[in-house]
């Protein structure tokens, strides 16, 4: 039974959080406190540093020798799940796209686990719920945010690959074209099709490497988790 205490537990923890995204929001769309390049240099602060050290001193704090298996397969199976239904609706009905599943899936999976949800489920399961938030942030950002970068990487290189179809061939000198040559052309096409795909694939691979190089999130989760070790 969920009673009042409980309720004004959650709003207190989760009130606080809010109150700063209204006040960024206000200063930029009423207020005109900051100026767009002040806005992505904020945001680029955000990114390497603020969000890299706070997720560090999250990750580096659970016990690794300690983890709910269980709760972490559960986790497992609902994105499966999820990733099944947006899959099916994207192939099998008019309105669906695999664009929209991809960002159907970020927004009803990949959630905001460290800011929002920690405060959140500690206010209404105190540590053990806060632990297991952790869990499924080090699980998201080693697993799961691979397995997204790699997915959307893999879209582009399909739509590049689909544009670079429908480019015309070049014209023949001659108008008259016989039958063998019209196979032989397409034997050609279908043969430099398979090598651009492989190069495509290729190509993802080793952008999606390039960015989770790059992303100082996966640093920190790394490196956390590796203090976590130690320190157990």
């Amino acid at each position: 039974m969920i009673g009042g205490k409980d309720v004004y537990n959650v709003i207190a923890a989760t009130f606080p959080l809010y109150v700063p995204v209204f006040l960024g929001y206000g200063s930029v769309r009423w207020w005109k406190l900051f100026t767009p390049d002040q806005c992505k240099g904020v945001n680029r602060f955000s990114v390497f540093f603020i969000m890299p050290f706070f997720s560090f001193d999250f990750v580096s704090h659970i016990n690794p020798f300690d983890l709910d298996c269980r709760f972490l397969a559960a986790d497992v199976v609902s994105k499966a799940i999820t990733v099944v239904v947006l899959a099916l609706w994207a192939k099998f009905t008019s309105k669906g796209s695999y664009s929209w599943s991809i960002t159907g899936f970020s927004l009803s999976a990949l959630t905001n686990t460290l800011v929002v949800g920690v405060p959140l489920l500690h206010a209404m399961y105190g540590k053990v719920g806060q632990d297991l938030v952790i869990q499924a942030f080090l699980q998201q950002a080693i697993g799961w945010f691979i397995a997204l970068l790699f997915v959307l990487e893999l879209r582009n290189a399909t739509n590049s690959f689909k544009v670079s179809l429908t480019v015309p061939p070049h014209h023949m000198g001659s108008h008259i074209v016989s039958m063998d040559n019209k196979v032989t052309k397409e034997a050609e096409e279908s043969d430099e099709s398979v090598k651009e795909m492989r190069t495509s694939m290729w190509e993802v691979i080793k952008v999606v490497g390039l960015k989770v190089v790059v992303n100082p999130n996966t640093y920190a989760s790394v490196f956390g988790l590796g203090w976590a070790f130690l320190s157990s």
